[in-house]
C-alpha cells in the first residue's frame, strides 16, 4: 500500500492505495465520486476525463499514486454557488447529450480547452474533443455547446 495526499474538488484527502489503483477507481470507489465514468479502461472513450492540476486527463490511464500532491477536479467539483458551471449550462441549453454517460468527460475536456483557448474555432473544438467518444449524438450539439460556453466566457 502507498499513502497519497491530494486535493479533490477543493477538499484535501489522504488515503492508502494499492500502487496499481487507477485514478478513476480511486475517485469512484474510495471517494464516492460517481460522475467520473468508466467507459473503456483503455483511454479511448474519454468518459473518465478529469482535470489534474488544470489539465485534461483520462483517469483510467493514470494511477492514483501519480496524482499524489496534485489538485484533481471532477464533474462534481465544477458547479458552485448553487448554479451550473458555464460549460455545464451550455451543454444543458444546447441539448448536447442524450444518454449522458459520456457527458462528464466531454464537459471536463471542454473546460480544459476553454481554459487554454477561450475562443476556439469549430475545428479547434473538434480536435480538442476527438479523444472523447459519444455513441448517441452526432457531436453537432456538443460543438455548439462549447461555442456557447466560450461566448459566455467560460
Amino acid at each position: 500500500m502507498t499513502r497519497i495526499s491530494l486535493t479533490v474538488n477543493g477538499e484535501s484527502h489522504e488515503a492508502e492505495v494499492e500502487p496499481r489503483t487507477l485514478l478513476v477507481y480511486f475517485l469512484r470507489e474510495q471517494l464516492g465520486l460517481k460522475g467520473t465514468n468508466v467507459g473503456c479502461d483503455t483511454s479511448s472513450c474519454g468518459a473518465c476525463t478529469v482535470l489534474v492540476d488544470g489539465e485534461s486527463v483520462k483517469s483510467c490511464n493514470q494511477l492514483a499514486v501519480q496524482a499524489d500532491g496534485c489538485e484533481v477536479t471532477t464533474i462534481e467539483g465544477l458547479a458552485g454557488g448553487g448554479g451550473l458551471h458555464p460549460v455545464q449550462q451550455a451543454f444543458h441549453e444546447k441539448h448536447a447529450l442524450q444518454c449522458g454517460y459520456c457527458t462528464p468527460g466531454f464537459v471536463m475536456a471542454s473546460v480544459s480547452l476553454l481554459t487554454e483557448n477561450p475562443n476556439p474555432s469549430e475545428e479547434e473544438i473538434r480536435q480538442a474533443l476527438e479523444g472523447n467518444l459519444c455513441r448517441c449524438t452526432g457531436y453537432h450539439n456538443i460543438v455548439e455547446a462549447v461555442q456557447a460556453a466560450a461566448r459566455a466566457g467560460a
